[in-house]
Formats: C-alpha cells, structure tokens, sequence
C-alpha cells in the first residue's frame, strides 16, 4: 500500500516513540502534522522531512476542537501519548484515558482511515495506577473508534532512549549492576 500523498497526524511525536514514528512516515513520503501543546519544540523533527513535510501543529489535547482541528484530513493518526510519572495525581489518567478517548472521538468524526495507539503489554491483571488507567484508556479507544489497532510494545529501545542506555552509562562506572526482580523478570525489548 502505498502512502505518498497521505496525511497522518502524530500525538506526542516529539517523544521517543514518537519520534521515531514521524521520521519513519515522512521517509514513505507521508506529510506529518506533529500535534503539540508547544510548537516550537518539535522544530527539531523538520529536519527529518523535506520542506513542509513535517509541519508541528499547536494543540490543546484536553480541548475536543483544537483535537478535531489537528486530526481534520488526515488519512493516519497515531496516538504516542504517555507518561511514566505522575507530576500531580490524575496524570496518568488524564494521559492514558482522557486524551486517547478525545483522539479517538475526533478520528472517528473525522473519518480518519486508521487509528494507532500505543499502549503496553499485559495490563489486564496489573492493578497499578500506570496499568490500570492504560488499560481503561483502551476501552475508551475502542468504544470511540472501533478500528482502532492497538500496539503493546514492551520496552523500547533504539538510539537516544532512556532505558538500556542508562545501563550502558552505569556499567562504565560500576563493578556490578543489581538484578531488577532479582533475576526474575522478564520483558521483550522492541528496537524502535
């Protein structure tokens, strides 16, 4: 399928993910809108595109209409939304619940032809808050935009991330490094 002349919209391209999904479209000859609360930070993503390929667009993701304004004539929109850290309480449900559910809604009225969300691997049973509200963001999607194709990538990792590569800086300085769940724990890293 070819997707030269399409339009995605990218909800937190300017994170790791993120990122790396803008540069990957635009390479396929996709026109990339970069929804984000502060323009100017996802200068940096132009780079990765040919003169307007990569437009960053202003965004307020709690508002329905700056959102529908964002997905409006978009063949795509991938939602990479997240925070791994609660700054206040009910970030993480404002994060993984509140905004996709808005995303979803807006892509279903706008008739956008796929719908991508990102979420994370075995959250049924995980009764932390992170889970839980990934989770019940989820089923929000899923009522809002039926067609939705969910992605639950385990840990990511690739140039520039913040996981294995802040192993790599701590085993430069030191003699042995402790074993997370002593030993015991499992993941699937997926190189971005």
């Amino acid at each position: 399928m070819s997707m030269k002349n399409k339009i995605a919209t990218v909800f937190g391209g300017t994170g790791f993910v993120g990122r790396q999904i803008v540069r990957e479209l635009a390479a396929r000859g996709v026109a990339v809108k970069v929804a984000t609360r502060v323009p100017e930070r996802a200068y940096f993503l132009k780079l990765d595109g040919s003169v307007g390929q990569i437009v960053p667009v202003a965004c307020d993701y709690s508002d329905e209409q700056s959102v529908a304004r964002a997905v409006k004539d978009s063949d795509y929109v991938v939602n990479c939304i997240g925070v791994l850290f609660e700054r206040k309480r009910g970030d993480f449900k404002r994060a993984h619940k509140d905004i996709p559910a808005i995303i979803a809604k807006a892509c279903e009225e706008e008739g956008v032809q796929r719908f991508v969300h990102i979420s994370i691997p075995n959250i049924e049973n995980d009764a932390s808050r992170y889970a839980s509200t990934k989770y019940e963001g989820e089923k929000a999607v899923q009522k809002a935009f039926p067609k939705v194709s969910i992605l639950r990538p385990s840990v990511v990792f690739g140039p520039d991330d913040d996981f294995f590569n802040k192993f790599a800086e701590l085993m430069r300085f030191l003699p042995v490094l402790p074993l997370i769940g002593g030993g015991k724990t499992k993941f699937q890293p997926v190189y971005v």
